[in-house]
């Protein structure tokens, strides 16, 4: 993974690798990683994934097709602008 460093912003560079990082699940499987996981404690959770997984794509499945309704957006709140003080 390689995150180049613009004008010497060393914060924005660091968020993006964060961002890209969690995007790849690098910081899931340092969890899973710390202690040993049992193989059939192993089977066990990927089958559950597995079922969530399907579980959510039925899911998506049939609201795209009109059976079941499609969760409701939030609506931004809208912002009041902000006020510059007067410089003393």
């Amino acid at each position: 993974m390689q995150v180049l460093v613009r004008d010497n912003n060393v914060e924005q560079a660091l968020r993006v690798l964060k961002k890209k990082m969690q995007r790849e699940g690098v910081f899931r499987e340092m969890k899973q990683r710390r202690a040993y996981e049992k193989p059939s404690e192993r089977r066990a959770r990927e089958a559950t994934e597995a079922i969530r997984r399907a579980r959510k794509l039925a899911r998506k499945k049939a609201q795209q097709e009109g059976l079941l309704p499609r969760p409701k957006r939030k609506q931004p709140e809208q912002r009041t602008p902000r006020v510059a003080a007067p410089a003393l």
